[in-house]
């Protein structure tokens, strides 16, 4: 049950480095440049730590497919961008994809 919670760890780690780089303004802010490395680092430690336990292609795809659904959602609600039906259509199929992997087999 612990790969988990290093998985989702991972992906919050993700998300907030993927945050940082939106504020670090293509380098230019040293803070949010420094958090980005050091949010990505932890996030691949933690993914790493996940895949002791956790089948790579399931790992993958939720570490990925997760932190993408949350950084769109993020960026609609926070950052204002907009919400089109075509984005909400492939988000729905990258949650569906991520579903998908997880339950094709993996043992849990």
């Amino acid at each position: 049950m612990q790969h988990w919670f290093f998985l989702a760890g991972a992906i919050l780690l993700e998300v907030a480095g993927t945050i940082s780089m939106k504020f670090a303004d293509g380098f230019s802010k040293l803070i949010p440049s420094i958090l980005l490395a050091v949010f990505y680092l932890a996030s691949l430690a933690l993914l790493t730590l996940a895949l002791k336990k956790i089948e790579l292609g399931v790992a993958y795809a939720i570490w990925a497919g997760v932190g993408t659904a949350l950084i769109a959602g993020i960026g609609i609600l926070y950052f204002k961008e907009p919400a089109t039906t075509l984005k909400m259509i492939i988000l729905a199929l990258i949650i569906a994809g991520v579903v998908g992997l997880n339950l094709s087999g993996a043992k849990h």
